[in-house]
C-alpha cells in the first residue's frame, strides 16, 4: 500500500530537507518551540514566499506548535498565554497554506479534577479561530496529561464535540507516546478511531525506552524497543499520512523511510 512518509526537518528550508528526503511533505517549529515569543519565518521571504515554493515544488507543509502550549491547565498565567500562542500559530500556519497544525493535549495540576482540562479545551476551541486542520497529539508523559491514556482523550472529545469548529479538529497518532504512555500499539488504532471517528496524521517514532514508562525518547526504527510489526501495523491501519520524528537528518529520515516502506 501506498501511505505518503515525510519527516519533521528544520524550519530554515522546509522545501529543500523535503527533496533532500524524497519526502512528500514535511513538518517543522515556526520559531522556537520553548518559547512564548509567538512564531518566526526563518525561510527566504517568509511566509509568502514559503507558501509559494512549497506549492510550485508540491510539498506538503505541517506545523507543530511549541511544546510549551498547554490550554488545558488551571493555571492562568500559562493558560492565556497558551491559548494566544495557539492562535498565533494557527495564523501563521494558515499563511504557508500547511495542511495541519499539530499540538500536543496538555495537562492540568496534579490535584486537579481532570474534568476541568477537558473544559478548557472546549474553552480554547471555542475561543480559537481554526484556518487549518487542529491535530490534537497523544502524549507519553504525566499523571494528569489530557491526552496519555484513552479515557483522558475520550473526555477532550466528548469535551469538544459541541463545539462549532469541532469538524476542524482531528488527532495526531504519536506511536512512541502510546507505547511509552502505556496503550497497547496491538490496539491503537481501533482505540482511537471509537473515541475520535480519524486519524489525520501519524508521527512513527520507536521508543528508546519500555512501555509505559511515562518518557518521551524517540529512537530511529527499528533500533527501539518497539516491535518492528507493530510499528507497520499502526501506519498501515491508520492509513494516514506519516512523519517520522526519528533522530538525525536527510540521510537517517532516508533509510527510516525506506524501512518502514519494506514492512508496509
Amino acid at each position: 500500500m501506498s501511505i505518503a512518509i515525510g519527516a519533521h526537518v528544520d524550519q530554515t528550508d522546509p522545501i529543500a530537507e523535503a527533496k533532500a528526503r524524497n519526502a512528500p511533505h514535511v513538518q517543522f517549529f515556526l520559531g522556537d518551540p520553548q518559547s512564548y515569543k509567538g512564531p518566526v519565518f526563518s525561510y527566504d521571504g517568509g511566509a509568502d514566499a514559503l507558501k509559494a515554493d512549497a506549492e510550485a515544488a508540491g510539498v506538503g507543509l505541517y506545523v507543530h506548535a511549541p511544546y510549551l502550549i498547554n490550554v488545558a491547565t488551571t493555571n492562568n498565567r500559562q493558560r492565556i498565554p497558551s491559548r494566544k500562542l495557539l492562535q498565533q500559530h494557527m495564523d501563521a500556519a494558515a499563511s504557508i497554506g500547511a495542511l495541519g497544525l499539530i499540538v500536543h493535549g496538555g495537562h492540568v495540576q496534579d490535584d486537579d479534577d481532570p474534568a476541568k482540562g477537558f473544559d478548557n479545551w472546549r474553552k480554547a476551541i471555542e475561543a480559537t479561530e481554526i484556518k487549518v486542520p487542529l491535530l490534537i497529539e497523544n502524549t507519553a508523559g504525566g499523571t494528569n496529561a489530557m491526552t496519555r491514556y484513552l479515557d483522558r482523550i475520550a473526555g477532550v472529545w466528548d469535551a469538544i464535540a459541541s463545539t462549532e469548529q469541532f469538524d476542524r479538529v482531528g488527532f495526531c497518532l504519536d506511536t512512541c507516546h502510546a507505547h511509552a504512555g502505556g496503550n497497547p500499539l496491538e490496539t491503537i488504532v481501533d482505540d482511537v478511531l471509537k473515541i475520535t471517528g480519524r486519524i489525520d496524521l501519524v508521527h512513527c517514532n520507536d521508543s528508546r525506552d519500555e512501555f509505559d514508562t511515562g518518557a518521551d525518547r524517540h529512537a530511529n526504527l527499528g533500533a527501539g524497543k518497539v516491535d518492528p510489526d507493530l510499528l507497520a501495523a499502526v501506519v498501515r491501519d491508520a492509513g494516514a499520512p506519516v512523519v517520522l520524528e526519528t533522530p538525525g537528518g536527510a540521510t537517517e529520515h532516508t533509510a527510516d523511510g525506506d524501512w518502514l516502506r519494506e514492512r508496509l
